[in-house]
């Protein structure tokens, strides 16, 4: 079974290569993808039960990661919230963990941890690759 994914990111050259990325290393699918803070947070509130894995950028088009983080503290405890950011230090590790993130992953150092971060946390029922 595929962990459905949903990305927040508004680099297109990122989402070309973490998409194929996620379906390959963690058997992920993509549902779909925002750009901006307002975008994320209609698609959460539109689709609260169709994502396990939510991926968050912190540097958004509008808005930011952090107000994404704020609008999806309601979730089913098998929903995962991850940051994957080129802007992590101990304060925004913090703070994006005092918001809910479950995990804060570097996109220049810690892509390794971040699949392997994937696939350990995957629902009950879906094996890791």
């Amino acid at each position: 079974m595929a962990l459905i994914t949903f990305l927040v990111e508004d680099n297109k050259t990122i989402r070309d290569n973490l998409v194929p990325a996620l379906e390959d290393l963690v058997n992920g699918r993509v549902v779909g993808f925002a750009e901006t803070e307002s975008d994320a947070l209609a698609w959460l509130a539109a689709h609260p039960d169709d994502w396990q894995l939510l991926i968050v950028d912190l540097f958004l088009k509008e808005g930011s990661g952090l107000g994404v983080l704020g609008g999806c503290k309601e979730r089913k405890p098998s929903q995962r919230v991850v940051v994957l950011s080129n802007y992590v230090t101990a304060d925004i590790r913090a703070r994006c963990t005092a918001l809910g993130a479950d995990a804060v992953f570097d996109k220049s150092r810690d892509l390794d941890a971040f699949i392997e971060y994937c696939n350990a946390n995957r629902p009950s029922g879906l094996a890791p690759l």
